[in-house]
């Protein structure tokens, strides 16, 4: 599809400012339909002037009486649609917009000649903060009117619509003609299943300028626009959820989990494929929307705030299609593996039940970040090897996992001073989430030390730490996005599985002791697991490979038993299962 644009601005009395826009566009050779919104006499005459010093290619249109924004906007669309232009770049008059990112805009319709490309505002100190924060009560109704994050901003006047699309909607619905018509054409376009690509554009408030939103009026306007969305997407949410949850056209379903059969290196399972990387499972969820989160935990505290977990939890249990089937093929294996004992009915109730543990989790984190967890609610279960290591001063591996709540300790270590905790991570996968805790305490940053793989440098560079008397947290059941080293497989739930060899690796190199840890949190209580693995990890040459699949196994054994403690507190939402080829296995020989 061939992309012909044109820019609409609609204006109401920004005489000053409508000369500066146009000159900033003009050097990007679009037709520009200016729409006068009834504006007063002297921007009637800068506006005439101003058309004929640009003519042809601006034309300028009139409307008779003010109508609002949504009026001129839908009129410009409709005039270049009658133009024959495929799309129209809407930009508002006021010059609060970026007029360089125009290319940007066309090259994204070009790549995606379907979709709306929405800019997502970048504020610099110019936004009156009033503007700034009530803008995030419509983003949050937006989302779930729209069952989805596609629209990060709903309210930003600089955007490029696909005129068809947007024509005939304007031709079938009654949609509002003032500052509500920019939130109700986005979310109507979305229950038409339409494409969002969203671009980031600078926006700046000149001091003194003209803004004609009206507090009272509009806010009332976009409160009953609001009202009819959301019963419009009660109308629509069973064909609303059947988009979010069936397959798309030509989207094969994955095939279901396998019995186990054959020996413990899980023969027979269909996932033979070399494994997808957990780190290439893109992480999901707005940075705006964690901030929300996180000033809803500042503003309401964390009983509130934990309220709205449950319909964002419900949305990515509906949407989320691959962790699903994860959580599914986890319980599976855990139930496999436990005939014994009375775990969790795998299905979308244990799914839901896993991601909410998550989310909340994911909350717990930042109240431990902000001092916001009451001590009396976190225990040791056993405090005697921690209280030993601590008054030995010595510096240790401390192996954790994706289970429970391992980050909170190390803020709660930060807070009170009882310890020196430094956290080994992989950041790569959830980068949003982590700004968010950065913005929580000074010292997040700090103590925490992001590494690729375990490879000798790491070990370098650990070892100061270790001198230091400082604890180094890492997690066992996570494979290194650049893994320089091996996996062993051992058995886990009753299949093997593949668990990094490098912890072993490092604490071998490290020479310190190494300790598990697990933190669960039981009926309202962060309950601390601390337990010695060994004193020192030796490596020797020509055993090598027996002793890191020893190691590993008896760790393997460990999660095992605290997964079975505590079901819904693992969170690893991708086939842990799925095997290596056989290069990244290595086959035990453990060379670096």
């Amino acid at each position: 599809m061939t992309v012909r644009a044109a820019i609409v601005i609609p204006i109401y009395n920004h005489k000053d400012e409508i000369g500066t826009t146009l000159e900033r566009l003009m050097p990007h050779g679009l037709p520009i339909f200016v729409v006068d919104d009834g504006s007063n006499d002297a921007t009637k005459a800068v506006l005439a002037e101003l058309a004929e010093r640009w003519s042809p290619s601006v034309s300028l249109l009139r409307r008779p009486v003010n109508g609002g924004k949504g009026a001129a906007v839908m009129d410009g669309l409709k005039a270049a649609h009658e133009a024959g232009f495929t799309h129209a770049l809407q930009i508002d008059a006021d010059g609060q917009h970026d007029a360089a990112d125009v290319p940007r805009f066309l090259d994204a319709a070009r790549a995606a000649p379907d979709a709306l490309v929405l800019g997502r505002p970048v504020y610099d100190d110019s936004v009156p903060k009033a503007r700034l924060y009530g803008r995030y009560l419509t983003h949050i109704w937006v989302w779930i009117e729209t069952l989805s994050f596609a629209i990060p901003d709903s309210m930003c006047g600089f955007r490029l619509y696909p005129l068809d699309a947007a024509c005939a909607l304007i031709d079938s619905v009654a949609l509002p003609t003032r500052m509500d018509f920019d939130i109700e054409i986005l979310v109507r376009l979305s229950w038409r299943a339409l494409r969002f690509v969203t671009i980031a554009t600078r926006v700046t408030y000149a001091p003194g300028g003209l803004s004609h939103f009206d507090v009272v009026r509009d806010n009332v306007r976009i409160s009953k626009s609001h009202t009819r969305l959301v019963v419009g997407m009660l109308a629509r949410l069973p064909l609303l959820l059947a988009r979010k949850v069936l397959p798309r056209k030509g989207e094969s379903k994955p095939a279901p989990t396998p019995k186990p059969k054959g020996d413990a290196k899980g023969e027979g399972d269909s996932h033979s494929n070399e494994r997808r990387g957990w780190w290439r499972i893109a992480e999901r969820g707005s940075r705006t929307g964690m901030r929300l989160l996180a000033l809803s935990c500042r503003l309401f505290g964390m009983r509130a705030t934990r309220l709205w977990l449950h319909p964002i939890v419900a949305y990515f249990v509906l949407t989320g299609r691959a962790a699903r089937l994860e959580s599914l093929r986890y319980f599976e294996r855990l139930r496999e593996a436990s005939p014994a004992q009375t775990t969790p009915t795998p299905g979308w109730r244990s799914a839901y039940r896993q991601m909410f543990a998550f989310a909340d989790a994911g909350l717990d984190k930042l109240a431990a970040w902000t001092g916001r967890i009451d001590r009396a609610r976190i225990a040791f279960d056993d405090p005697s090897a921690f209280e030993a290591l601590v008054a030995s001063g010595k510096g240790a591996l401390v192996i954790g996992a994706h289970l429970g709540n391992l980050e909170m300790t190390r803020a709660l270590a930060v807070r009170g001073s009882r310890a020196k905790v430094t956290a080994v991570v992989y950041t790569e996968h959830a980068r949003r989430f982590t700004s968010v805790l950065s913005g929580a305490h000074r010292d997040f940053a700090s103590r925490m030390v992001e590494v690729t793989d375990f490879g000798p440098e790491t070990a370098v560079l650990m070892q100061q730490r270790i001198d230091a008397g400082e604890m180094l947290v890492i997690v066992g059941d996570r494979v290194p996005a650049h893994e320089a080293g091996r996996v062993v497989d051992v058995p886990f739930l009753g299949r093997a599985a593949p668990f990094a060899q490098g912890p072993y690796v490092l604490a071998h190199a490290l020479g310190c002791p190494v300790y598990l840890f697990f933190c669960l949190k039981e009926r309202g209580v962060h309950r601390v697991y601390f337990e010695p693995f060994a004193e020192r990890i030796a490596l020797p040459r020509r055993e090598r490979a027996v002793h890191l699949a020893d190691h590993a196994r008896r760790y393997a054994a460990r999660l095992e038993y605290y997964c079975r403690k505590a079901p819904y507190q693992w969170f690893n939402f991708f086939d842990f299962w799925a095997r290596q080829s056989q290069s990244q296995r290595g086959e035990g020989n453990g060379r670096r």
